[in-house]
């Protein structure tokens, strides 16, 4: 006799799984409130008729709140894919806002790959009725674990750690990146680009959005997935079934090879389906108030904390189950590192929309499962409704955070601004006041994510060349993006009267910024194409800029080749010196001082210096000096030593950054232009 799930399916796992023993395929889907589920299956040749149609029994085909069926494989015709029609009753509260459609074709949420029809249309999805032959279908992968990964391992660095933000498209789109034109803005060409990676020097790749996101919606980013499995086709070169994994997982494999790891940025805080007036691909038609936070206006029904029209529940409990069955699926078989999770502070919101102040289940749920809690956890700890949790007020105590802190208190004292220099102090310690090392606390300086740029917000180069957002291009009358970016032109707005002092003057600010990002305790972050100066001409918020504004412009490498030396050469001078990133704040192996005298004189000057004393890392003595006045000041060395200057970002390339002993210093005293940081070394 055949056993029951041979018979009825199995109700785990979700999706569609291959049973090799069986040869058969099991197909199981979660819906709390359907009243009917029918399985859509599709040959190639056909997107539009199902050439099998298997409508599910509950008395047979349902296992509490999940559908699930098992098909032979023999039976399936050589179908490719797979969708379903749901229905259920009609929408009647608050927690029972259903958005049920009999007639709309809907993928799987667990489906590992999605296929676009040539007939696929947003627009269709968005209105009531059928629309066959214009919906995303699920892949029936047959082939799933043949990749040959070559031993491959996890990697995860330590004080060597440099993460490199970067858009798998933006990357090498552009002609100049000199990958081949049918690689370009593919996980391959990122491949192709790994001997630059080295040479960079960055140890870790943080990926903007590589989930599949609709090509039909506004945007570049791909912070509106559609899948949480489904890796995005488009960023492919592999155009066959399935083939955007397999290209995936060779990206992955070759990046680890180099020493690299990868990170993936993930959105769990909202889908591409939006409001109301939002297409219904999945989600929505599947079970609406399971998947989505419903408010109580059922006039606007969706809780927006995510700023693009909806918020997932991720207090539900198969919300929650369905996102660590995602993160598992990119650990296990995807071998990815670790996660950046956009707009964290949304897990902490409760199914009314409020904010708990408890610790969310989401975070147990994360530190018991044994595969995840050794992954790497990056939280952006905020939401778009301006629910701000930096620090220790976010309930991921072991996660690194995005410090935003950082951000902003070292791009004020850059730019100028007075009163700053205490606070630069705390964010070059690493923050202690967020991620405070006191006995009930016990927080890593590691666990600061220093960032100075990011994709959100202006360029490294913008930062020191617009005083004000240009962003009209958007299409939003300049009202998108951030007001204030506590940026500074250094004398012209844009390059349009640019001089050579002024450019001059920009390479110094910008040379600036890079050293106290890689001089601090904590991890750093730089965005790509900040390395040479990428511009994106003022526009500071290019979510929906699939062009040259922010695809990478290669020419600039050689354009502002004397920037590029500086930039890879203090990335090497992080990595070579383990005193300064630390497992532990600096504590007393650091002393801090005023320019020429006692520490007390640093709050009345926007100058300062620091001695760190590397013994206990078996490293050299290095020091400081930060003159951020726009004056010369005669800086006095307090504390003794041959010191070996090896970086002065007031002087011109080369001589701004020299390998030890080529610039002995045999005085007390060392004269530093105004806006400039030397390092020393003993």
């Amino acid at each position: 006799m055949a056993s029951w799930k041979t018979k009825e399916g199995s109700s785990y796992p979700f999706g569609v799984t291959y049973i090799e023993n069986e040869d058969a395929y099991n197909f199981a889907i979660y819906s709390k409130h359907a009243t009917s589920v029918t399985l859509l299956l599709y040959q190639k040749n056909d997107c539009k008729k199902p050439v099998i149609t298997v409508p599910l029994n509950y008395l047979l085909n349902k296992s509490h709140r999940v559908w699930h069926c098992r098909i032979p494989a023999g039976q399936l015709k050589d179908t490719e894919f797979y969708a379903y029609r749901i229905d259920g009753p009609n929408p009647k509260g608050q927690f029972e806002w259903h958005s049920f459609d009999q007639d709309k074709i809907l993928f799987d949420p667990y489906a590992k790959a999605l296929f676009f029809p040539p007939g696929f249309d947003r627009t269709a999805a968005c209105l009531p009725g059928p629309n066959d032959g214009k919906a995303p279908l699920g892949v029936i992968l047959k082939e799933e674990g043949n990749f040959n990964w070559q031993n491959d391992h996890p990697i995860q660095h330590e004080h060597d750690l440099v993460i490199y933000e970067m858009h798998v498209k933006g990357f090498t789109y552009h002609q100049s990146s000199g990958v081949s034109q049918d690689k370009r803005g593919t996980y391959s060409a990122v491949v192709e680009k790994i001997p630059y990676l080295k040479e960079l020097g960055v140890t870790a790749i943080e990926l903007m959005p590589v989930y599949q996101f609709d090509g039909q919606e506004i945007g570049y980013w791909g912070y509106s997935p559609m899948s949480f499995f489904a890796p995005h086709h488009d960023y492919s070169s592999d155009k066959s079934i399935g083939g955007q994994i397999k290209e995936f997982k060779y990206m992955v494999r070759e990046l680890h090879k180099a020493g690299i790891e990868i990170v993936l940025d993930v959105v769990f805080n909202h889908t591409t389906e939006g409001n109301s007036y939002g297409p219904v691909y999945s989600y929505k038609g599947i079970d609406n108030s399971t998947y989505y936070l419903i408010h109580e206006n059922l006039d606007r029904p969706y809780f927006n904390y995510s700023g693009t029209g909806n918020t997932m529940h991720t207090r539900n409990s198969e919300v929650r189950a369905m996102i660590l069955d995602s993160l598992r699926y990119w650990v296990k078989e995807m071998h990815v590192d670790g996660f950046r999770f956009d707009l964290a502070s949304v897990f902490s919101r409760n199914s009314d929309g409020s904010v708990s102040i408890e610790d969310p289940p989401i975070f147990g749920d994360l530190r018991a499962d044994p595969l995840l809690a050794k992954v790497r956890m990056i939280a952006e700890p905020w939401d778009a409704a301006g629910f701000f949790q930096l620090g220790r007020n976010f309930p991921g105590v072991n996660w690194m955070q995005w410090n935003s802190r950082f951000r902003d208190e070292v791009r004020k004292f850059v730019r100028g601004d007075s009163g700053q220099t205490g606070n630069l102090i705390r964010r070059l310690y690493g923050s202690d006041d967020l991620f405070p090392d006191d006995l009930p606390f016990a927080y890593h300086p590691y666990q600061s994510v220093n960032y100075i740029n990011s994709h959100d917000g202006f360029t490294l180069y913008d930062l020191v060349a617009y005083n004000y957002k240009h962003n009209f291009a958007n299409g939003e009358q300049n009202a998108d993006g951030m007001n204030e970016n506590f940026s500074w032109n250094c004398g012209t707005e844009g390059d349009d009267e640019l001089t050579p002092e002024i450019l001059d003057l920009r390479k110094r600010q910008a040379k600036n910024l890079c050293t106290l990002l890689l001089l601090s305790n904590g991890t750093p972050m730089f965005r790509a194409g900040d390395e040479f100066l990428k511009t994106q001409k003022g526009n500071n918020n290019p979510y929906n800029q699939d062009n040259e504004t922010t695809w990478i412009n290669w020419d600039f490498k050689e354009k502002h080749a004397d920037f590029f030396s500086f930039f890879k050469n203090m990335i090497a001078f992080r990595k070579a010196h383990p005193s300064l990133c630390r497992s532990r704040f600096w504590r007393e192996d650091v002393k801090w001082f005023g320019y020429n005298g006692p520490p007390e004189i640093i709050a009345e000057t926007s100058a300062f210096a620091f001695h760190l004393d590397g013994t206990s890392q078996q490293d050299n003595h290095i020091y400081v000096m930060v003159n951020g006045s726009d004056k010369p000041l005669q800086f006095q060395f307090q504390a003794t030593g041959n010191w070996q200057r090896i970086i002065n970002t007031g002087l011109p390339s080369p001589h701004d950054f020299v390998k030890p002993g080529e610039d002995q210093v045999d005085t007390s005293e060392y004269a530093l232009e105004g806006r400039s940081i030397a390092v020393f070394v003993r």
